[in-house]
């Protein structure tokens, strides 16, 4: 079954810091949340899709196999190195069904493991979510992570007050990767995405999901594309920008401008490159 965009870690080392960037973007930002392990995030939500602003605060607390070490463990490594987007997460309507076509295909690096926590309501009530992740393992991405994600309790996490944000944004439009050869990466993506057709040009590989693109893109591509620095890809693909869309874009940037920021206009887009954005790359565009 194809698997649409659930959402992204954005990995930093100081979680006010990141929760003030969101702040500053024009993003309503929810309450701290805390996981066993020693992660803490604070969430900023679109329709289906979130943004998971997340740092390592007791790193103590990272012992054990599973979660804690494919998720927790994982961040505090990929936070030694920098800062920015760590994985990509896809929406499963059954973990344990699409851990096993994982495996089918090669490319599992877990089980369905689930987990809970306490969330809290915009009335600051307590209420239960849970979720069951089954990680990918991509070879030619040791950079980063990749799962999908089942929402045991959808209607206890998503709440359409915390998905109207003053920028303007309304949703998700991608999620793009960036690599010496795209091409080499579509087994592996079309496999995590459950899709088997994927779009070719010059430029990348473009998987339409359910939600969302995952686009692959050669590094002199996203350069044209979005006016930035590539990112290193010398030790394989990395995640490296996430495209919103906005219901205006002279408002997103004017949210941009009251927060201090300077994007790169580039294709009638809006983006905020990496030395802006705790090293991740936030591009924004016009819905259609």
């Amino acid at each position: 079954m194809p698997r649409g965009l659930d959402h992204i870690v954005h990995a930093v080392r100081d979680l006010d810091v990141g929760a003030e960037l969101y702040r500053r973007l024009g993003f309503t930002v929810g309450a701290r949340n805390r996981h066993p392990w020693g992660t803490h995030n604070h969430i900023v939500q679109l329709p289906g899709f979130f943004i998971e602003v997340l740092t390592v605060a007791e790193p103590d607390k990272l012992t054990g196999e599973g979660i804690p070490q494919l998720f927790g463990d994982y961040n505090r490594r990929f936070l030694e190195a920098g800062e920015g987007f760590s994985l990509l997460i896809l929406e499963s309507h059954d973990a344990a069904a699409d851990a096993r076509a994982f495996e089918a295909a090669k490319i599992a690096a877990s089980s369905a493991l689930r987990f809970e926590r306490e969330g809290q309501r915009p009335d600051g009530s307590a209420v239960k979510v849970a979720f069951s992740l089954a990680f990918a393992h991509d070879a030619l991405s040791p950079a980063n992570g990749f799962a999908i994600c089942q929402q045991h309790y959808p209607e206890n996490f998503w709440n359409p007050a915390f998905q109207q944000h003053a920028n303007g944004v309304t949703g998700i439009a991608g999620a793009v990767m960036v690599a010496d050869n795209p091409s080499d990466h579509h087994i592996f993506m079309s496999a995590f995405a459950g899709e088997r057709e994927l779009q070719s040009s010059s430029a990348g590989i473009t998987i339409t999901t359910p939600r969302g693109d995952i686009q692959v893109m050669a590094p002199t591509a996203y350069s044209d594309h979005f006016g930035m620095a590539v990112p290193d890809v010398t030790a394989g693909g990395r995640l490296a920008a996430l495209r919103l869309t906005t219901s205006d874009l002279a408002a997103t940037d004017s949210a941009l401008s009251s927060g201090g920021f300077s994007p790169v206009r580039r294709m009638s887009r809006l983006v905020v490159p990496p030395d802006q954005a705790l090293g991740a790359a936030l591009v924004f565009e016009a819905a259609h």
